[in-house]
């Protein structure tokens, strides 16, 4: 009788599927079980339950013409209750996922701005999650996490936006060394006239421009803005302290 019969071991974290004269019979939980070959009882295969990560690489383009690579990160496992349809309905589940994830981001990078696809990075893996849930449900898959873990903008985009932002840092730091040069040069050359008495006449000055620009532009709404002698020490004091900081460490 003992050779009629076959033994079979299923490991921890898997499962088995079990045939019977070519046809699904059963699903066998990790431990040992017996095979009758006689009665055309058969092993078909083995199902990992175990978490898997997918990272998928996809190009595409933004809104504003610029070609980046996303990089997503899938985590997903079988379901033990839905083993038959994991084992059986996809040939390649790992293809499976990655076509979905690039129709999603396909979908939707190309209605972002190069900056907005930065600051909606969860909203995309968002939008990948919810496809890849409803769709691998029906092939008795789980998704437990997707993640946009990178966002590379082609190499000539971003050697043109270091060089970019280099300057405006350059021009930045060239105008508020010739601020603080002019100040200190005319405090020099007016007797009883200090940087600071200077300074505060510059902000003052400036203060009241920007009041007048945003009052005269047809667009704006009511705008309420502190107008004291007090509220224009405060900024003229907070920028003036800025500046002299930058004296002191030049």
């Amino acid at each position: 009788m003992g050779q009629l019969l076959c033994c079979t071991q299923v490991d921890q974290s898997t499962v088995a599927i079990k045939e019977r004269f070519g046809k699904f019979d059963d699903v066998l939980e990790p431990g040992c079980h017996c095979l009758p070959w006689v009665f055309g009882s058969q092993l078909a295969g083995h199902l990992s339950l175990r978490l898997q990560q997918l990272d998928v690489r996809c190009e595409t383009k933004t809104k504003d013409n610029v070609f980046v690579n996303v990089v997503a990160s899938v985590q997903y496992r079988a379901l033990a209750d839905k083993a038959n349809d994991a084992f059986y309905k996809l040939s390649n589940t790992r293809s499976q996922i990655q076509a979905y994830v690039f129709d999603v981001i396909r979908a939707t990078v190309p209605k972002l701005n190069l900056d907005d696809a930065f600051e909606q990075k969860n909203e995309i893996a968002k939008a990948v999650e919810e496809e890849l849930e409803k769709a691998m449900s029906a092939y008795g898959y789980e998704i437990v996490q997707t993640l946009i873990v990178d966002i590379e903008p082609d190499e000539h985009v971003k050697r043109a936006m270091n060089e970019i932002n280099a300057g405006i840092m350059r021009h930045s730091q060239a105008i508020v060394d010739g601020l603080r040069d002019s100040v200190l040069g005319f405090s020099v050359n007016v007797p009883g006239t200090t940087a600071k008495d200077v300074m505060d006449m510059v902000l003052v000055t400036q203060y009241f421009d920007t009041m007048k620009e945003i009052g005269a532009t047809s667009k704006s709404s009511a705008v309420f803005i502190p107008h004291g002698p007090g509220a224009v020490r405060d900024v003229a004091s907070q920028i003036r302290d800025g500046l002299l900081q930058g004296s002191i460490t030049h």
